[in-house]
């Protein structure tokens, strides 16, 4: 699918956005990790929450949708606790967290094969942090340079200490905290060469104690103890709104000088709740009341400087506003960016650049030097296969003045499925086809 975003001057309104993509992951796999039935509200539907889906059932677990009279959606859960059932294959698009977490979970298995149709994307992405950590636990595996396909050989889990890398991805500590419960030993985890993402990682740890699970953490989430033989409980879970999601919708009426307001953002422990003090250091106007967070229109945009490892999830929703910026904004600390479904700091500077955007990357941050009177536009960008891509280069494309085509805009799905009708919504002019 090809988008063509069009000049616009002004957006309005108000918006529901989707559930939180990163909660949702979390409540699915902790119901599918405890015996009985739980039930979660309001999930995210998006590719990402399908894929999983999709591989908790091929492992045993049994999920149903509802929608109630209002039109929500409900997910009734029974899941499979520590006795997964072996798949043989488990492929979950192109969706590294998931597959991530679920390697943890497969090493109760004797033996799965992990792989991807996307191999230009996820099949580049790295692992082996994650398989040197399970092999300390008793798990064998096979792979080509710690990329997929990567067959897991487990089934036989042992507790002890355990080292892994967070420099890269905290998806991978997650994984291990996923199954460590599960262990017949206590664990301890010790995470070495830095952690990246820590927000994610404080979800992780509420989300498993929410489903009774003991898990002691350092301050600075650098050690963990973890009691073995531990059993998760069913539960009940209600997924609030998805900040990354609403850090787009907000930045399209930010850098349209536009006055709306998201709904049903409430307060938890998404980094991307950042958003509320990015727009006010940009100099938008903003009321958060607890729920839901309304702008006004400003007198210009400024350029500021932040700290992306805090919430890597709207980095790429940033740039457009600092593009349009009087001045410069440098974003920083976001090296792990360049292990996504593309290179999140070259692929970005290189499509903006191709607009007439001044901005330049280093190793581990974007520069930024805006211009406050807009772009031509009116050439055709790439997504990367990128949903972040994707909602960047529409969010430009408002302020282009001869819009901007972007083809394979369609993966805006993997996270926000309605991104665009939600725009349009707002009086974005948007045209797919």
């Amino acid at each position: 699918m090809n988008a063509h975003i069009k000049y616009t001057k002004k957006l309005t309104g108000r918006l529901n956005p989707p559930s939180s993509k990163n909660y949702t992951t979390r409540y699915l796999l902790v119901a599918a990790l405890a015996e009985g039935e739980s039930r979660i509200h309001y999930p995210a539907k998006s590719a990402d929450s399908d894929a999983l889906i999709r591989c908790l059932v091929a492992l045993g677990a049994t999920i149903d949708e509802e929608v109630d009279h209002e039109g929500g959606r409900h997910l009734r859960v029974v899941g499979f606790g520590r006795n997964p059932q072996n798949p043989g294959t488990l492929n979950a698009g192109n969706a590294g967290a998931v597959t991530r977490f679920l390697m943890g979970i497969a090493a109760l298995l004797s033996e799965v094969r992990f792989e991807t149709d996307f191999d230009h994307s996820l099949g580049q992405r790295p692992h082996d942090d994650l398989l040197l950590a399970l092999e300390q636990l008793g798990v064998r595996s096979q792979s080509e340079q710690g990329k997929l396909p990567i067959v897991l050989h487990g089934g036989n889990l042992h507790g002890g200490h355990v080292q892994v890398s967070g420099s890269v991805s905290s998806q991978f500590l997650s994984a291990l905290l996923f199954v460590a419960p599960l262990i017949p030993d206590d664990v301890e985890i010790d995470v070495i060469n830095d952690l990246v993402s820590k927000p994610l990682v404080r979800t992780t740890i509420e989300v498993i104690q929410l489903a009774g699970i003991r898990i002691n953490a350092s301050d600075d989430l650098m050690h963990f103890e973890i009691p073995g033989g531990q059993a998760y409980l069913p539960g009940e879970y209600s997924v609030n709104g998805d900040y990354p999601s609403a850090a787009a919708v907000l930045a399209a009426g930010a850098l349209t000088n536009s006055e709306i307001t998201v709904e049903r953002l409430f307060e938890d422990r998404q980094g991307e709740r950042a958003i509320v003090d990015v727009l006010q250091h940009f100099g938008v106007g903003v009321n958060y009341d607890g729920c839901s967070v309304s702008i006004q229109q400003h007198k210009g945009l400024h350029g500021i400087e932040f700290d992306g490892d805090t919430a890597t999830d709207m980095v790429l929703a940033l740039l457009p506003m600092a593009a349009l910026a009087a001045g410069e904004t440098r974003v920083h600390s976001i090296g792990n960016l360049r292990m996504k479904e593309c290179d999140r700091i070259s692929v970005p500077v290189e499509e903006l650049q191709r607009l007439g955007v001044d901005c330049d990357e280093g190793p581990t941050e974007i520069v930024v030097r805006g211009n406050p009177k807009g772009y031509e536009g009116g050439i055709e960008v790439q997504t990367h296969d990128d949903h972040r891509v994707a909602q960047m280069l529409t969010l430009l494309g408002l302020r282009c003045r001869k819009g901007l085509i972007i083809s394979d805009a369609d993966t805006v799905a993997k996270s926000y499925p309605a991104f665009f009708d939600d725009l349009i919504s707002l009086g974005a002019r948007i045209e797919c086809k």
